[in-house]
């Protein structure tokens, strides 16, 4: 075996590309010091970046610092989807922040450099073939957005949610950090391909109480990046004080981040007999209280907050049928992988819809309100409370909202192949109770308005680029409705 790395840079120019735009974004910032021509640089570089991932992708695998049959870098379908989604998504985001930024709430250029370098941990994220790329990447991607959580000036809530943030963050990557270094030392390996084979040629490894612990670790640690129960408290107090375009990202970019390190690991390192249970149990307790604790929200980021926790809990949910033997079938296994990734697509896709529809809706630089303030809103602005409507019944599974429909046909059929009936019925009485919170939003944008309240939605301009981000967000999320098998094509590559 030579010690000579391969290197092959077209499968790594969509890391190059991310990159590269956060360096552009420094340089015009630091050069021309004008923040349209910054934002202007990092959206052209988000486009790039996702084209670029999406040409790559469509060539076919490509393999990268590889040690004989181990590569650290694997850009295949699955990390083209990542990537391009990633991108577009930081695109999104940035659309939402224009109006913000315009008004000096925050710096432009460090926030664009910021979400840039974000948006890079996001795209290596995907293409990640062994542990220290995989954690790395993330922490990338995790990283800027302790600053931007808290970079909106004179705000009290966002220096505390930064704070929450933060804290909550790095006990979650030591955690992280000591299940990957226990694993190290029961297999000796750290590329997770060879780490699945390890473990399965050999059981006497898997029986032993470090790799227990090891596994145990890595989970929980994974489980906090993607808000599960229990490691969820963070989540809600942090959206709620973040910048809305910011809160976007983080209930996004974020959570898909770290659901493809836990599918990674868990799909290709870690042996199902022993990460199967676990993740049912997290799959249950968190859609069951993300959706309870949901009905009892009045804030409009908040009642938000909590049912991305309900979703993280539907896309583990296909990962709970390695708990049982019929969903360790290779076919099954396929199938479990693929619907959690194709769900996770839908949803970030329909959830920053509901974000733009909300941003929108508000005062520029104003936090997300009451359910209160968007009472009424469909009367004034018929248009943009139509498409958050539509993302908010997409979210519940209900038509016309057809993405968010299959995207939970598509893990109730995963959970019946794999023989989880049990899991499906939970997964369907949780889409039962979600209905109620989404519904009565949707309800209250056409109720009779309150008293025009304070800093609601009755003097809030038309606001051209939101105005974009909604529209592209719902046509993107009515054209993944009627094509949704591309998707779950993509995410089984």
């Amino acid at each position: 075996m030579t010690g000579v790395q391969s290197v092959d840079n077209v499968a790594l120019l969509p890391a190059y590309l991310a990159a590269g735009t956060a360096v552009l974004v420094l340089l015009t910032d630091l050069l021309l010091a004008r923040p349209r021509a910054t934002i202007v640089v990092a959206a052209l570089g988000a486009l790039g970046t996702a084209v670029g991932a999406a040409v790559v992708g469509a060539a076919g695998e490509r393999r990268t610092f590889c040690v004989g049959a181990d590569c650290s870098w694997i850009f295949n379908g699955r990390a083209a989807l990542v990537g391009t989604v990633v991108a577009l998504l930081t695109l999104g985001v940035l659309g939402l922040s224009v109006p913000a930024l315009r008004g000096g709430r925050s710096p432009v250029g460090e926030y664009a450099f910021l979400l840039a370098c974000s948006m890079t941990g996001g795209v290596v994220l995907g293409a990640a073939g062994d542990l220290i790329t995989l954690i790395v990447a993330l922490e990338t991607l995790t990283l800027p957005l302790y600053v931007l959580v808290g970079l909106r000036r004179g705000s009290l809530a966002s220096a505390e949610a930064a704070l929450t943030f933060f804290v909550v963050s790095v006990v979650a990557t030591t955690i992280t950090l000591l299940g990957a270094a226990l694993l190290y030392a029961v297999t000796g390996g750290l590329h997770l391909d060879r780490l699945g084979a390890l473990l399965a040629e050999r059981p006497e490894l898997r029986d032993l109480p470090l790799t227990t612990a090891a596994v145990a670790l890595l989970l929980a640690g994974l489980a906090f990046k993607v808000a599960a129960v229990p490691f969820h408290a963070w989540a809600p107090a942090t959206y709620d004080g973040a910048p809305l375009p910011v809160a976007a990202y983080l209930s996004t970019a974020s959570k898909l981040g770290g659901l493809v390190a836990l599918l990674a690991v868990v799909q290709r390192a870690l042996p199902a007999e022993q990460t199967g249970p676990v993740l049912a149990l997290l799959a249950v307790l968190t859609m069951t209280v993300g959706n309870l604790v949901a009905l009892r929200q009045r804030r409009t980021v908040r009642l938000l907050a909590w049912s991305s926790v309900a979703q993280a809990g539907y896309i583990l949910a296909p990962l709970g049928a390695l708990a049982l033997a019929a969903g360790r079938t290779d076919e099954a296994r396929s199938a479990a992988y693929a619907a959690a990734l194709a769900y996770a697509v839908f949803f970030v896709v329909l959830e920053l819809a509901a974000f733009a529809g909300v941003t929108a809706l508000r005062p520029a630089g104003a936090d997300g309100g009451t359910l209160d303030d968007l009472r009424g809103a469909a009367r004034r602005h018929p248009w943009r409370a139509a498409a958050l409507g539509l993302a908010l019944v997409g979210l519940a599974g209900l038509p016309p909202g057809l993405a968010g429909l299959f995207a939970k046909v598509t893990v109730v059929r995963a959970l019946l192949d794999g023989g989880a009936a049990w899991l499906a019925l939970v997964v369907a009485l949780n889409a039962v109770i979600g209905l109620a919170y989404y519904l009565r939003v949707t309800a209250a944008l056409w109720a009779p308005a309150s008293p025009a309240p304070r800093g609601g939605i009755a003097a809030v301009p038309v606001v051209g680029v939101v105005a974009v981000v909604l529209a592209v967000t719902t046509v993107a999320a009515v054209v993944l409705g009627l094509a949704p098998q591309v998707v779950l094509d993509l995410a089984g590559r």
